[in-house]
């Protein structure tokens, strides 16, 4: 059966290791688009920082951001909207004193104060990148609960990966564990991993599968490109799915297709095998 759309993650995946776009990767999704092919982003990255790589690809695309929370047109059309109830949000940061230092509470805002830090460690190596480039949208309000005005899009907590494994841990233990989601994502090679805290039932695989039942596209049609902890659900429910040479390995352990790493364009590869010339015939 003819592949119909594509989903593919950003970090890991469609961006190289220097967070570049692979000249192969965006031919290759021309192409793609060329066959009448759909292309969807399906990030953690929210809106305003995947707007520039949906840019990047000069095609029709449309965003899966945070994690499954929002769907999104790049002309800021919303076309689903998951948010977190706000008491839910104050009850997770009350329970994880803790990890305050790496938290966030993120919000489907315009501009300002869509990304909300109790204090912003602007020397931090680790996350001064995304500072300097989001600064725009970022605010700081102590104590962290008080920003909680309106129901957020997640909370976002960031730091080391077995210390973010141990908060997703105790965010498992809580009472109210069956009200929300999490999302984890791990870089082993900068010891770097978030977790989010979304709404109940929310993931890039949930978002992916309602936007291909407006689309009216079985997941047969569905070619879905992933490498984290994140982009499980979204692999699982594809049809066909791809991991990336540079996966975690407790996902290289399911058995699934591997393509080439993001240094190598295996977005293009996996593209080219299965969608463009999925007989073997270039």
């Amino acid at each position: 059966m003819p592949i119909r759309l594509i989903a593919i993650d950003i970090d890991g995946t469609l961006l190289n290791s220097r967070w570049e776009l692979p000249e192969a990767n965006r031919e290759a999704i021309g192409a793609a688009v060329a066959r009448g092919v759909e292309i969807v982003l399906v990030t953690g990255r929210r809106f305003d920082f995947a707007l520039p790589i949906a840019h990047l690809l000069a095609v029709p695309v449309v965003l899966v951001v945070n994690n499954g929370a929002l769907i999104k047109s790049p002309d800021g059309t919303t076309h689903l909207r998951r948010l977190l109830p706000r008491a839910l949000a104050r009850a997770v940061l009350e329970a994880t004193p803790e990890f305050r230092a790496g938290a966030a509470v993120m919000f489907d805002r315009p501009r300002e104060n869509q990304v909300i830090f109790e204090q912003i460690d602007w020397e931090d190596a680790q996350r001064r990148d995304y500072f300097e480039r989001n600064r725009s949208f970022l605010a700081e309000i102590a104590p962290l609960e008080s920003c909680l005005t309106e129901d957020p899009i997640q909370v976002l907590f960031t730091g080391p990966v077995e210390r973010m494994r141990e908060l997703a841990r105790r965010l498992n233990r809580l009472p109210m564990r069956d009200q929300f989601s999490l999302a984890l994502t791990e870089y082993a090679s900068r010891n770097f991993a978030l977790v989010d805290v979304v709404q109940r039932s929310t993931s890039k695989g949930s978002a992916l599968q309602e936007w291909a039942s407006r689309r009216k596209i079985s997941r047969d049609e569905i070619l879905a490109i992933g490498d984290n902890l994140n982009d499980r659900e979204m692999l699982e429910w594809a049809g066909i799915r791809v991991l990336m040479g540079n996966c975690v390995p407790e996902l290289r352990q399911l058995g699934w297709p591997v393509t080439l790493t993001n240094d190598e364009a295996g977005v293009a590869a996996a593209i080219e095998a299965f969608a463009l010339h999925p007989d073997g015939h270039g």
